[in-house]
């Protein structure tokens, strides 16, 4: 089995990442968009959390049940509607169920479920952790610049950045 403790530890750190984003937002930040029709704060943070359960649903459902709840005999995703101030739990849970999904699939030498046949993680299952930290970057890279236009100065701007001393330990 290959040595995984650098794509693990890589995913561990994202969502520290993503921790320091959440705890550093007011209530205020999440209604920051670019002006222009741009998702806001809120919706980019959403995604992110929603994209986790949303490709485990199809790569590997058997770990997505805490991701979900039954309403009105439909599956929903359980942060569905909620207060963006909620999300840091999505993100835990999700990050959790992602990292059972990618250890099973790879004790069972198991490829993740196909369901489009377009060969979505087939070559390792930790592929799908490598493409949720190049997703979660690309939202946050998003977010930091729907923050700066929407006023913040550059003291609070570099305090949000501060993040970066993760990548550096």
């Amino acid at each position: 089995m290959p040595d995984l403790t650098l794509p693990l530890e890589t995913f561990r750190r994202n969502a520290r990442v993503n921790a320091v984003l959440l705890a550093a937002l007011t209530p205020a930040d999440y209604e920051f968009s670019d002006g222009r029709g741009g998702w806001t704060v809120a919706k980019h943070l959403t995604h992110m959390a929603g994209f986790r359960a949303d490709w485990l649903s199809n790569i590997s459902p058997a770990h997505v049940e805490p991701l979900f709840v039954l309403v009105d005999g439909k599956y929903v995703w359980r942060w569905e509607g909620r207060a963006p101030a909620e999300l840091r739990e999505a993100f835990t849970v999700s990050d959790e169920a992602a990292l059972q999904a990618v250890h099973n699939a790879i004790q069972n030498n198991q490829p993740f479920a196909d369901p489009w046949n377009e060969g979505t993680y087939q070559s390792n299952p930790v592929h799908f952790l490598m493409h949720t930290v190049v997703h979660d970057s690309h939202h946050r890279g998003q977010i930091m610049s729907v923050l700066r236009l929407g006023g913040h100065s550059p003291e609070q701007m570099d305090a949000l950045e501060n993040h970066w001393a993760i990548w550096r330990e």
